[in-house]
């Protein structure tokens, strides 16, 4: 099946998730077949792109397809991960990429919707970031997303609370840019790349870069990292994130022990 559908609009690229079947998860074929419409707009050289979902979906993106995550004793974020390369495309992409967002947006697809350049939603959109109901341990480069994008202590109570924030909330807080009614979006969206493409984008391409590079210069010593590391390690070796998995799959509510 097609897992995307693609479109060139006026030099605009156009991603739609195209997966309803499973509520547009990440899974590993959607993630490469997103990577595959991002070279070929690339190798076009189509300034910008727009990701979004089909009008009538409910969910813009389950995030992460649980059934593919590994069970236990391996990184489940690892840096050759579906997820992990599909935040690099987007961040790399030549001009800027646009989340348009109608419907709820859940885990790893809401580090998606950090990692792009600009978003804009409609009153359905909600986002829930959702690793500590899955018991995973989440790993630096995301914690960053977040950290770039809100005030600190709303990320650590998305991340701790694992509850949906509304799209007004989204909107106050900063993690959309735009708020528009529903039957609004799609233009208003169009609007805004048309006027970016009115730009130099010679001078976009490089501004992108230097706020993708000047956003991950945290000096962290080596063995902060590996210490990170390992306490990531003790809970995805851990009873809890196998649990959480098995209790997913299982369809009931996992049974948290703290080991």
């Amino acid at each position: 099946m097609d897992f995307i559908k693609k479109e060139i609009i006026d030099r605009v690229g156009i991603i739609t998730l195209n997966h309803p079947k499973k509520l547009n998860c990440l899974c590993e074929k959607m993630v490469d077949s997103i990577i595959e419409a991002l070279d070929d707009f690339s190798a076009k050289k189509i300034p910008i792109v727009i990701l979004r979902a089909k009008e009538d979906a409910k969910v813009w993106s389950a995030g992460h397809d649980v059934t593919e995550m590994p069970r236990k004793m391996r990184d489940p974020l690892s840096y050759y991960d579906p997820l992990e390369k599909l935040l690099r495309a987007v961040e790399e992409y030549l001009g800027p990429v646009i989340a348009m967002v109608h419907g709820s947006v859940w885990g790893g697809a809401c580090d998606l919707i950090m990692t792009c350049d600009i978003t804009i939603a409609d009153n359905t959109a909600c986002f829930a970031m959702t690793p500590a109901k899955m018991g995973v341990p989440y790993n630096l480069t995301g914690i960053t997303h977040f950290m770039n994008r809100l005030p600190i202590n709303i990320a650590k109570e998305m991340f701790f609370t694992a509850d949906p924030v509304p799209a007004k909330r989204a909107l106050q807080v900063g993690i959309i840019n735009h708020l528009v009614p529903e039957d609004e979006l799609f233009d208003f969206t169009m609007k805004m790349a048309h006027s970016i493409n009115t730009r130099s984008l010679m001078s976009i391409e490089v501004i992108k870069e230097e706020f993708r590079i000047l956003s991950k210069a945290y000096p962290i010593s080596p063995a902060s990292f590996e210490r990170v590391q390992g306490l990531r390690r003790k809970v995805y070796d851990s009873h809890d994130y196998e649990e959480a998995i098995t209790a997913f799959i299982e369809k009931r509510q996992p049974h948290f022990e703290g080991q």
